[in-house]
């Protein structure tokens, strides 16, 4: 297997892997989703959802979708309802268990930031679980205690933003369906 680390858009083929992951990471919490919500979720915008793959192996993957700051979308609902907001809210990054602690996530998280910045969005959100809000706090993240999460995320869990920098090229517009080739982490569970 070669070493070679490749962040790119989800495709169709991608899905069985995202689910795997997704069902690992979040089962324990008792947070899992499945399949039809998380493809929901990147139908949303699909052009914000990216996997990373390390040489030959689907390694993580990262859901984004424009949505109204001091909010977010149900777990496990069916498709989220579309947006036209300056705040894209990072719903779910998992990266594979015996790959973290390699960057993996951070490199997600710069995809989706540049990203960001580019389509004119001025700020990420995020609800973190099972405490990943120190991992999240670490890369930009700040607490906002004033917004309650739906007891969909469970107990603990940290609404957090993070304002991105000046210097966007055009305004984020409502994304339009479908996706594109690729996959989807929480970090890488968060």
């Amino acid at each position: 297997m070669s070493d070679e680390v490749r962040v790119r858009r989800i495709g169709d083929g991608d899905w069985d892997g995202i689910v795997a992951l997704e069902a690992a990471a979040y089962t324990p919490l008792g947070l899992s989703e499945g399949r039809a919500a998380l493809e929901s979720k990147a139908r949303a915008s699909p052009t914000t959802c990216f996997v990373v793959e390390s040489g030959d192996r689907l390694a993580g993957y990262l859901l984004s979708l424009p949505y109204p700051e001091s909010a977010a979308p149900e777990l496990a609902a069916g498709a989220p309802e579309i947006h036209t907001s300056r705040n894209l809210h990072l719903h779910d990054v998992v990266v594979a268990e015996d790959l973290r602690g390699r960057g993996l996530g951070a490199r997600l998280l710069r995809q989706l930031t540049g990203h960001a910045q580019a389509a004119g969005y001025e700020r990420l959100s995020l609800v973190a679980v099972g405490g990943s809000h120190t991992y999240w706090a670490a890369h930009g993240f700040a607490a906002r205690h004033d917004i309650a999460n739906s007891g969909s995320y469970g107990a603990g869990s940290v609404y957090m933003t993070m304002p991105l920098p000046a210097g966007h090229t055009e305004r984020p517009t409502t994304p339009t369906s479908g996706l594109l080739s690729g996959t989807p982490s929480r970090d890488e569970v968060g």
